[in-house]
């Protein structure tokens, strides 16, 4: 079957709490909690086979000058086959998102993976400069 991105707040709460049970951090998330933080995410992006949550993520942003990435979570059955590629590569490339100039991440692991999209790994966590941005009113390295 198929792999396909979806965007959009279409995630039941209880399936992503399943998937969220993979990872250490995100294990106490309750469906309550889970609710309403998708209610007030900007873009939610997962990726399904057939009707099987398989990786999530979500992004807050203003748009234009930072947005930050939360929440990546892939499946075991589905780690290194492809699918967190396929989501980053949507998500970076997204019409509302391509212009961003920096996107932040935090994360304690996984940094080979996310310097593949330019991401570099700071005292903040890691941050992607977007250097193709037309207008950069602000020095890089500033904040």
């Amino acid at each position: 079957m198929a792999l396909e991105i979806r965007e959009g707040s279409a995630v039941d709460p209880e399936v992503l709490r399943h998937l969220f049970q993979h990872v250490p951090w995100a294990r106490t998330r309750t469906q309550a909690g889970i609710r309403k933080m998708l209610d007030h995410t900007d873009y939610i992006f997962s990726a399904w086979e057939g009707d099987q949550l398989v990786a999530f993520t979500r992004v807050l942003t203003d748009r234009t000058y930072r947005a930050t990435l939360w929440d990546v979570v892939v499946h075991p059955d589905y780690q290194k086959s492809g699918v967190g590629e396929l989501l980053l590569q949507h998500i970076l490339s997204h019409p509302d998102l391509v212009s961003v100039e920096r996107f932040w991440l935090n994360t304690r692991d996984k940094f080979r993976f996310f310097e593949k999209f330019g991401f570099t790994r700071s005292d903040q966590g890691m941050v992607r400069i977007n250097s193709n941005r037309e207008n950069h009113p602000e020095k890089p390295g500033t904040d």
